[in-house]
């Protein structure tokens, strides 16, 4: 019995299957777009944040995603890539939802954990991404890539522990009780 061919499948525009190669570098450019949107939502999370921990939580990362920047635009450079963006409709979709939860937040406690809940989401995007992403470098015997990209996942790894940590140590207590920018917030 012959096996025929299944034509629904979704091919690039030049007729050609994707090999893992198109996927690595299509990833690269993902994250990419990705890291660099998040620069610009992060100090719009910094101003609306009150919990002193999680400002210097998030300015921390915000000179942490910088440097993962630099880190991708070196991994692009170590394959003879130039360093480019692809628009990334996951990062757009999340950022957007977090927008819209962190405004529709009460400020203080219950704002800070939404600002928390939507920063764990983009950690959790970005995990994954670059879990995949050192994957493909692997197999691919992208070595330098892989290093460099390693790197960045524990980063983000760790982030997302901070902030679980954060709101694990009392924040999330507080906005359960409905408090509001009580004298002891910073202390948390």
């Amino acid at each position: 019995m012959d096996k025929k061919k299944n034509t629904t499948e979704k091919k690039p525009a030049n007729g050609e299957a994707m090999q893992l190669r198109d996927l690595f570098n299509d990833g690269l450019k993902d994250i990419y777009y990705a890291e660099n949107a998040l620069l610009k939502a992060l100090p719009d999370m910094y101003e609306k944040a009150s919990n002193h921990k999680l400002k210097t939580a998030i300015k921390d990362h915000l000179a942490q995603t910088e440097q993962q920047v630099l880190r991708l635009e070196q991994a692009f450079q170590s394959m003879g890539m130039k360093a480019e963006g692809k628009k990334c409709p996951a990062i757009e979709g999340i950022l957007e939802e977090g927008r819209e939860t962190v405004s529709g937040a009460a400020e203080g406690p219950v704002r800070d954990a939404a600002i928390i809940g939507s920063s764990q989401k983009v950690e959790h995007y970005e995990i994954a991404a670059y879990g995949t992403l050192c994957a493909y470098a692997k197999v691919l015997n992208e070595r330098e890539a892989l290093d460099l990209l390693l790197r960045t996942l524990g980063e983000e790894k760790k982030s997302d522990c901070l902030l679980t940590t954060i709101a694990d140590t009392n924040l999330n207590s507080q906005a359960a009780a409905g408090k509001h920018k009580s004298k002891d917030l910073n202390a948390v």
